[in-house]
């Protein structure tokens, strides 16, 4: 279905509505590169806070617990990020028990030490249900599907995450590929893997960090800000019903 016969099919003050109560304008959810006119081929998936619950949530209960300023941890991510403990791991540059000491020592130096094993335990969030059903609507509806993920390597495994990673016609882990997002190279590879062009791409992540090269790139980017409005945004980019 066109995208203009799409929305003719919705009145105004429904779609106001949607915008409300996502909390978001569609402007900002989805964002398109210049004079897009290309027909998407393929979606992008970041995995967690996307997928699956934000690690986020996990990282602010443990600061909470264990008296640390909130948002501490995604700090210590987040300085010096090409060469930090975090993305050596995400690049498998170092293994858990290097990385143990590695964030430990980061951690410590900003203020306040934390194990980096504690940290790799609180990476598993929970599916959510209604993303689930969106992949899979878009599946039925002819796309290519990829999962992009920085993630680390692992010998454990759960077999919810196994059962949703099966439905994706390609994943691209950092851990395996040896790059990360927001690295272009990631993206690169992710492209050549499915066989598209930037342009013919929508790409989901919750982190803006991630979605900048993308879109300069030529994707089309949609920020996770919750599980409606992703949903809703995802629904306005490629105009098809996704509940």
């Amino acid at each position: 279905m066109a995208r203009s016969t799409y929305f003719r099919h919705v009145d105004k003050f429904s779609i106001r509505e949607r915008v409300h109560q996502v909390g978001a304008t569609l402007s900002y959810i989805v964002e398109c590169p210049p004079m897009q006119t290309t027909k998407f081929k393929a979606v992008f998936w970041d995995f967690g806070g996307v997928i699956l619950s934000s690690p986020f949530d996990a990282f602010n209960a443990y600061e909470r617990q264990h008296g640390l300023p909130i948002d501490f941890i995604r700090t210590i991510n987040s300085r010096h990020p090409d060469t930090n403990a975090w993305a050596l791991i995400e690049r498998r540059e170092v293994d858990s028990i290097q990385f143990d000491a590695l964030f430990a020592k980061e951690s410590e130096a900003a203020g306040h030490l934390v194990p980096g094993l504690d940290v790799l335990g609180m990476l598993s969030g929970s599916v959510r249900p209604e993303m689930v059903t969106a992949l899979d609507r878009v599946i039925e509806a002819g796309y290519i599907t990829a999962c992009l993920t920085n993630n680390v390597s692992t010998d454990h495994s759960r077999a919810e995450v196994d059962a949703v990673m099966e439905r994706f016609h390609h994943v691209i882990e950092s851990s395996k590929v040896g790059c990360r997002k927001p690295e272009p190279e990631f993206y690169e590879i992710a492209c050549a893997t499915v066989g598209v062009e930037p342009h013919e791409v929508v790409f989901l992540d919750d982190l803006g960090i991630n979605l900048k090269p993308a879109k300069a790139m030529g994707m089309t980017t949609i920020k996770v800000l919750n599980v409606a409005q992703a949903i809703f945004a995802l629904e306005a980019a490629l105009s098809i019903r996704l509940g």
